[in-house]
């Protein structure tokens, strides 16, 4: 910041406090920053703004504080100007509510400073502007320089969104200064790093596979209605006998892909061996009967003879008889309960696409 930005800053600050009043009192308290420079203010702003700065101002020069000077050090004077050119800027609104686009830049230009400020002389709204203009900002390269920073100046929000970009981008971040410096002075923070590098992929796994077998059980579900259509209207070279209706009185497939592949099942079903079926076992053979089998434990038909699902009843009574008696009932069970669930969802997710239309 050049020296006429400063003293226009330092105008901008003088005209702030002439609206709605006429008389302007002086200054009566000094900032004075790490290079020198002494900021006149006044002590009523401070105090209104900061719990810290008014304890300072309260305390053993209470009642005279005319010439008195609060040190800031450690920030660069810019940092300590922009800090005290807010607490002007925020007296008497919202200021979480109300930030211009010249504030915004300023805060962003002076984030990591401005936060480690506003922590340490508790002004709340600067602190989660400071957070969000952070949060903004980060790259890879000063990633780890904020997350510092957000640890001890306890801002959790801006800590979990350094993280979430570090376990995003962590091959760049590896290769920067700040992460070299952190293992050799930080082997703690490093080790919290990694673990929570280790728990995102471990939950990105589940999620992986949660959708993966959310999809099986659509498909499931999607070759459920396939096989009654089949069944009940006949698709392609397949279909009731003596009852398969002409092709352009037939109802449209459900789904073509899965209508494809189960008439490719039922048709190398009829022409498959019985004699190979039964000793080595057909892993196609095996598909089909399970997806009969699926579907007479999801059949909700009234009357059993209605279904055209072939073996539907005998599978139905066949689940009765033995219904407890394998261990392996209960994983059926389960995988009945998901493709029903997939079933209600697919349904209710059409009717609400019709609504919308």
């Amino acid at each position: 910041m050049t020296e006429e930005e400063k003293k226009r800053g330092e105008a901008e600050i003088q005209r702030w406090l002439e609206v709605g009043s006429v008389e302007i009192p002086p200054a009566d308290v000094r900032i004075v920053t790490s290079g020198g420079r002494r900021i006149p203010v006044h002590s009523t702003v401070l105090a209104s703004a900061s719990p810290v700065l008014e304890s300072i101002l309260g305390g053993p020069h209470k009642g005279r504080s005319r010439g008195r000077e609060i040190p800031i050090l450690g920030v660069p004077c810019d940092a300590v100007h922009a800090f005290v050119h807010s607490l002007y800027f925020a007296r008497g609104r919202a200021y979480d509510r109300c930030v211009s686009a010249t504030e915004e830049e300023m805060i962003g230009e002076h984030g990591m400073h401005l936060l480690a400020l506003s922590h340490a002389y508790r002004v709340g709204w600067l602190k989660r502007a400071a957070e969000r203009a952070l949060s903004l900002r980060l790259t890879a390269e000063g990633v780890v320089d904020v997350l510092v920073l957000s640890q001890r100046c306890d801002a959790p929000r801006l800590h979990l969104r350094c993280l979430q970009l570090l376990s995003k981008d962590f091959a760049a971040v590896e290769q920067t200064e700040a992460w070299r410096f952190l293992q050799d002075y930080d082997p703690w923070l490093e080790l919290h790093i990694l673990q929570f590098l280790h728990h995102a992929h471990l939950r990105r796994r589940r999620q992986a596979r949660r959708k993966a077998e959310q999809r099986l059980y659509a498909e499931l579900h999607e070759a459920m209605d396939c096989l009654r259509h089949i069944c009940a209207d006949g698709c392609g070279e397949v279909g009731p006998s003596g009852r398969l209706l002409p092709a352009h009185a037939r109802p449209p497939c459900p789904n073509a892909v899965s209508c494809r592949g189960l008439r490719q099942l039922i048709v190398h079903f009829a022409a498959c061996d019985r004699e190979k079926r039964q000793q080595h076992g057909c892993r196609r053979c095996k598909r089909l009967w399970q997806l009969l089998r699926l579907h007479a434990s999801i059949c909700d038909e009234v009357d059993d003879a209605s279904c055209k699902v072939p073996l539907c009843i005998q599978f139905k009574q066949r689940m009765q008889e033995r219904e407890g008696e394998l261990e392996e009932d209960e994983r059926w069970r389960l995988l009945v309960k998901k493709v029903a669930s997939a079933r209600v969802m697919s349904h209710l997710a059409k009717r609400q696409s019709q609504l919308l239309v």
